[in-house]
């Protein structure tokens, strides 16, 4: 039905969804409920987003997930964690950390914006 090179973005597409959803439940979680992240998001001075952030990369998790069945919720989602994850590059790169320590995010942030970017391109 499709030509090979689409079925290949299909599964490749489902894959970086499994990967980043994964990780952001993992994230989400980490935000909610570890003493390592409450301390980071002081040193960050963005303590009263902590909770709010946690919820949003769980939601997104959620999405990506959904999305793999309603492709809206993961476009939705995966532009949401794009935006999410690149305040938090900035977010690092204004307190200066070293760009190893700031990667994680940009990283989570491209993966995101070419999961939207093939999801609305190429699937349908």
């Amino acid at each position: 039905m499709f030509p090979l090179y689409v079925q290949e973005y299909m599964w490749s597409t489902k894959l970086m969804i499994f990967f980043s959803g994964i990780s952001f439940v993992i994230f989400g979680a980490s935000c909610l409920f570890s003493d390592f992240t409450i301390l980071e998001f002081k040193r960050y001075q963005l303590q009263n987003f902590r909770i709010l952030v946690g919820c949003l990369q769980l939601l997104g998790a959620f999405g990506l997930f959904l999305g793999l069945f309603l492709k809206n919720w993961g476009v939705l989602a995966s532009l949401g964690l794009a935006v999410l994850m690149t305040f938090g590059f900035i977010v690092r790169l204004r307190i200066k950390d070293s760009f190893l320590l700031a990667f994680p995010s940009l990283f989570y942030a491209v993966l995101n914006m070419i999961i939207f970017i093939v999801l609305i391109k190429f699937e349908k």
